[in-house]
């Protein structure tokens, strides 16, 4: 039988307004880590706290990491949709460079 992988992409809204966005295989776990101020080194830890805005479940890390790569390079409008699921404004920001 095959096992059933969880990996997520997650979506952060920091103290300052900030977005930070990450890849996870345990959610709840990792947003622990955040709240906690695990790491002094980490974006968030001088950003806390930060409110869960959107995450989305992957069977596979590679898919995972590709679509994490793919939102840390929206733009702020764009990742705002994506908190809505407005995917005609995703897409409608995707034909615009800086929007």
């Amino acid at each position: 039988m095959a096992r059933v992988h969880n990996y997520f992409v997650y979506i952060l809204e920091c103290s300052d307004k900030s977005y930070y966005v990450g890849v996870t295989n345990d959610l709840e776990a990792r947003l622990s880590q955040h709240n906690d101020g695990e790491n002094v080194f980490a974006y968030t830890f001088s950003r806390r706290p930060f409110l869960l805005r959107y995450y989305q479940r992957f069977d596979q890390i590679e898919d995972a990491i590709d679509f994490e790569k793919q939102v840390k390079g929206w733009s702020r409008k764009k990742k705002e949709a994506l908190f809505e699921e407005n995917w005609n404004e995703i897409v409608r920001l995707s034909n615009y460079k800086n929007k």
